[in-house]
C-alpha cells in the first residue's frame, strides 16, 4: 500500500474511540445439556465435538441472544442456539433454540445449518437454513436452502419455506438475509447467495413466494480475492454478501445498501426495483456508491435507522468501521473507525443493532478455524457491544462531529466545543508513516 492510499485511511480513523466493550467470551463453545451424564454421552457418540463449534451469526431480541453455530464440521450438537442477556461474561452456555429435538440429525431436523438470522419488530425470528452438514469435509445435504420463520412468544415454528430449484444454482450458497418488516403483513425477505452466480432471492411473506434478482454489482472483484488474516492468507470468491436496510421512505420502499465480499465496493439499490420480478428491466436503477479503498474488503453490514449510520466489517484489518448515509460521498475520508484489534476482533464475522439501540458485534476467528486450528487455552470468539452514539462518537460517523480542510473539530461534546489543528493531525500521520516505512 502506498503512501497515496496510507495517509486518508489514517487520517479517517484518527479520532476514533474504540468504545465497544467485550459483553461475552469463549474459549470453547459448550451447550446446556439437561445433565452432565448427557453431555459426556454425546461426546462419546461424537455428536458433539467442543473443538467443531464455531459462533458465527448473531441476533438480539428482548433477553436472549441467538447465535448460529454452523455445521462446517461434524460434532455440532446445534446449530441455532441462545443465551440470556444476564448471563455471565464467561463462557456462557448455549440453549439450543428451539429445542434439543430440533436439531437430531438421526431423527427429522428442523434445523441443519443456518449461518445468519434476523429478528423482525413483528416478533418473528427469520432463519435462513443452508441445509448441508459438515461443510469443510463430506458436506452431506439434507435439505435444499430453506427460510425457516419462528413466532418468538411461543418458539414455534410459524413457517418453513425451501428456495425453488431454479432460483439457485450448483454452486449457490446463501449465507446472509435482510428483513423489510416496517409492514408486517407486507414484509420482505433479501436472501443473499454469494455462489459463483450471485444473486437476491426476494420472498415475499403476504404471497409466500419468491423470485430470483441479478445483478453485476452481486459479482466479485477479481482484482480483491485474496485476504489475510492474522498472517493467514487464503482467498475467497464470494459474491453478494453485506446487505443492510434503511427505514421506509414515504413511498414505503426501503434502500438496500450491499456488497460482495470479494469486493471494496459498497452499492444501493432501492427495493422497489427488488419487489419486482423484473431485474432486467430494473438493471440502471442500481447505484455504485464507491469504494472503501485498499484492502478494505467487507463482510457483514447492518444499519441503524435511528442514525442512519452503516456499520460494516472490514476482514483484512479485523476492523468494524462505519459511514453515515446521509453524507453524499461514499469515500475513505466519509469513512470512520469504530474499532479495530488484532488481538480481541480477529475476523468481525457479524453486526447488528437491537431495538436498544445497542451495537452488537461477533468475532470468531474462522481463517484460524478454517485453514488452522483454535487453541483452546485461549479465548476465541467475543462478541462485543456499545451504544451506538458511543460506538460513531467522534468518528465521521458522528453527526456532531464535523470534518472541514482547516479544521477538525467536535461541536457540543459534552457541553463544550474543542478543536483540532490539521497541524497536529498530520504530525500523527507522519509519525505514523515513518513506523510503517522503518518496518
Amino acid at each position: 500500500m502506498g503512501p497515496a492510499y496510507i495517509l486518508p485511511l489514517l487520517f479517517g480513523v484518527t479520532f476514533a474511540m474504540d468504545n465497544l466493550e467485550v459483553a461475552y467470551q469463549w474459549k470453547q463453545l459448550d451447550f446446556a445439556y439437561p445433565s452432565e451424564e448427557a453431555r459426556q454421552e454425546a461426546i462419546k457418540s461424537g455428536e458433539f465435538t467442543p473443538a467443531n463449534n464455531l459462533p458465527l451469526g448473531l441476533e438480539v431480541h428482548d433477553d436472549r441472544l441467538f447465535i448460529t453455530v454452523p455445521r462446517w464440521r461434524k460434532g455440532v450438537a446445534a446449530s441455532l442456539g441462545y443465551i440470556k442477556l444476564s448471563d455471565p461474561m464467561d463462557s456462557p452456555k448455549l440453549h439450543p433454540y428451539p429445542n434439543w429435538q430440533a436439531h437430531n440429525l438421526s431423527g427429522s431436523p428442523e434445523i441443519i445449518s443456518p449461518f445468519r438470522m434476523r429478528a423482525d419488530k413483528c416478533g418473528r425470528l427469520w432463519v435462513l437454513d443452508t441445509g448441508e452438514e459438515d461443510i469443510l469435509g463430506e458436506a452431506k445435504i439434507h435439505q435444499p436452502t430453506t427460510l425457516l420463520i419462528y413466532d418468538l412468544s411461543t418458539n414455534t415454528l410459524m413457517r418453513k419455506y425451501q428456495i425453488p430449484e431454479n432460483q439457485t444454482s450448483k454452486d449457490s450458497f446463501f449465507a446472509n438475509i435482510a428483513v423489510e418488516d416496517h409492514n408486517c403483513s407486507n414484509s420482505f425477505a433479501y436472501l443473499g447467495d454469494l455462489g459463483d452466480h450471485p444473486a437476491i432471492v426476494v420472498y415475499s411473506w403476504k404471497n409466500n413466494t419468491s423470485w430470483k434478482v441479478k445483478h453485476h454489482y452481486f459479482h466479485i472483484d477479481p482484482l480483491m480475492c485474496d485476504f489475510s488474516v492474522t498472517g493467514i492468507d487464503f482467498r475467497w470468491n464470494d459474491g453478494i454478501f453485506g446487505m443492510a436496510l434503511s427505514k421506509p421512505d414515504a413511498e414505503g420502499y426501503s434502500t438496500l445498501y450491499f456488497h460482495p465480499m470479494s469486493s471494496a465496493h459498497e452499492f444501493a439499490v432501492s427495493t422497489k426495483y427488488l419487489r419486482e420480478d423484473v431485474s432486467d428491466k430494473n438493471f440502471h436503477k442500481f447505484r455504485n456508491l464507491g469504494s472503501r479503498g485498499p484492502k478494505s474488503q467487507s463482510g457483514t453490514s447492518f444499519l441503524d435507522q435511528n442514525t442512519g449510520v452503516l456499520f460494516y466489517a472490514l476482514l483484512n484489518l479485523n476492523a468494524v468501521a462505519c459511514w453515515r448515509t446521509t453524507n453524499a460521498e461514499y469515500t475513505m475520508h466519509s469513512q470512520g473507525r469504530v474499532f479495530m484489534n488484532n488481538v480481541t476482533m480477529v475476523f468481525p464475522n457479524d453486526i447488528k443493532v437491537d431495538s436498544n439501540d445497542v451495537l452488537w458485534v461477533l468475532s470468531d476467528r474462522l481463517p484460524t478455524f478454517m485453514y488452522k486450528f483454535l487453541d483452546e487455552n485461549e479465548v476465541n470468539f467475543r462478541i462485543f457491544k456499545a451504544k451506538v452514539a458511543d460506538a460513531i462518537r467522534r468518528t465521521a460517523c458522528d453527526s456532531t462531529f464535523e470534518v472541514n480542510s482547516t479544521t477538525i473539530k467536535t461541536i457540543t461534546i459534552e457541553k463544550r466545543n474543542v478543536g483540532f489543528k490539521v497541524e497536529s493531525v498530520m504530525s500523527i500521520v507522519l509519525v505514523a508513516l515513518v513506523a510503517i516505512y522503518s518496518l
